[in-house]
């Protein structure tokens, strides 16, 4: 009798599979739900914030070509220069980049001059059209200059030396004859005589007041003044009645246009009519 062998099918176990209560469903279910919600809100919000992000971007690439179109200087009004030339004046002020943007101009200098720079006390930008400035110069107050150790030494009315350089300042005449055994920056020249500088200040106004410009004013060991200018030379003695001089010396001036000589007006009178002019 044949033995019967009894089969019997085992199920393979399935590990992956879980019991699910049907509570917990709706709580996956919810969950989801959050997680999609959530994602969904985050992406809302970048695209949100990428909107306003690229708006601030085109109004300021806007606003960037709109002032740099329309705020272009276009006319530039220089004054109270004497020192610089207008072109100089205007690269020191307007250098650099976007220099010539009126608005940008008045943004850098609002409520502020321009100094530290040689001869120059302050300078003054205004905006008077979105295509126009204007640049006002306050030059430092020189009386003459003296030269020592090869530079030109600027001083004003006080004697102060105000700037050295290596070049002249048209306008401004040189001083000689005056002893000194040194030089110091924004300190008076060593002089003998200090009040010899209210001297060349008074001579360079009254010049100056009848459009004249001495090319040199010597003074010799009394400190008698004669003034150079060119070939001629125009003693005119002490202190006294040096405005009356100055005064008459306009009428004669150009008479001694390329002339070599020295015109003699130490004697001052009212009545006094010609001076002698010896030619050399």
């Amino acid at each position: 009798m044949a033995n019967k062998k009894t089969v019997r099918k085992v199920k393979k176990k399935n590990t992956q599979l879980r019991l699910v209560k049907s509570g917990e469903v709706k709580t996956e279910k919810r969950k989801g739900g959050q997680e999609e919600k959530i994602r969904f809100g985050k992406t809302r919000r970048t695209l949100i914030l990428s909107a306003v992000m690229l708006f601030l971007l085109t109004v300021l690439i806007s606003g960037y070509v709109y002032i740099v179109r329309n705020y272009t200087v276009t006319t530039v009004y220089v004054e109270g220069n004497v020192h610089y030339t207008n072109e100089e004046i205007m690269e020191m002020v307007m250098g650099g980049r976007y220099g010539n943007n009126s608005l940008l101009l008045s943004l850098k200098y609002q409520d502020k001059g321009i100094t530290d720079i040689p001869f120059i006390q302050t300078m003054d930008v205004a905006i008077e059209a979105k295509d126009t400035i204007r640049i006002t110069v306050y030059e430092k107050a020189l009386a003459g200059y003296v030269s020592y150790l090869g530079r030109y030494v600027y001083f004003d009315k006080d004697g102060i030396v105000v700037e050295t350089s290596t070049e002249k300042t048209a306008g401004i005449p040189q001083v000689t004859g005056l002893k000194f055994d040194h030089v110091i920056l924004h300190e008076p020249l060593p002089v003998e005589k200090p009040e010899i500088f209210d001297e060349v200040l008074n001579i360079t106004q009254q010049l100056s007041k009848y459009s004249m410009s001495a090319d040199r004013i010597y003074f010799d060991s009394g400190y008698q003044v004669t003034l150079m200018f060119g070939e001629a030379r125009v003693a005119m003695g002490d202190s006294r009645y040096i405005d009356e001089k100055i005064m008459k010396l306009q009428y004669i001036l150009p008479d001694l246009a390329g002339k070599k000589g020295t015109l003699d007006m130490r004697e001052y009178s009212e009545d006094t009519k010609t001076y002698s002019f010896e030619q050399e």
